[in-house]
């Protein structure tokens, strides 16, 4: 916890130079705001550490600005902002996901989705004989409504296997 926010430590790199005292070089993340920050800190610099619980819990149903999941173990429903899970990740959102959730004090402050998605083609234009992985790409419409960018080959129907992390096509996959 820092400045009464709490961040999560995506990087750190403890530095020891021939002259001075060591330090550490630190990226963080806010988990209420998504901002990612770089900071120094001395190693005289005391930082609060905050117990967090991670858990499971599963995406139901959006209804406005609020998204609605189930907690595993005591089947409670909750309901939560969108912004608990990001802009960029509310597209590959659907219904019955299972997904990571950090928690202090039983209050939910960041819902991750799986690395990787398997999603249905909606709409796409028809490949064409002949196409193939190297030579280029296409919007296609997947089941949540959001656009990806597809290898040609992939048509209407089609299941394919998508990055979470970066929104990119990885491989066509079985359902």
């Amino acid at each position: 916890m820092m400045d009464g926010e709490i961040y999560l430590v995506l990087d750190y790199n403890h530095v020891k130079p021939g002259k001075g005292s060591a330090f550490a070089r630190v990226r963080i993340k806010n988990l209420k705001t998504d901002l990612v920050l770089e900071r120094t800190f001395r190693s005289s610099e005391k930082l609060e550490d905050v117990p967090l619980e991670e858990k499971k819990i599963q995406f139901l149903y959006r209804a406005g600005d609020t998204l609605h999941f189930m907690d595993h173990e005591t089947y409670e429903e909750m309901t939560l902002p969108e912004s608990v899970i990001g802009k960029d990740s509310m597209r590959f959102l659907k219904e019955n996901l299972e997904v990571e959730a950090l928690a202090h004090n039983h209050r939910i402050l960041k819902v991750t989705l799986p690395n990787f998605i398997v999603f249905n083609i909606l709409e796409s234009e028809p490949g064409i004989k002949g196409d193939s992985s190297r030579s280029g790409t296409k919007p296609a419409t997947i089941d949540t409504g959001a656009v990806v960018q597809v290898p040609l080959f992939i048509n209407k129907g089609d299941n394919i296997k998508i990055d979470t992390r970066s929104g990119t096509y990885v491989e066509r996959a079985q359902k």
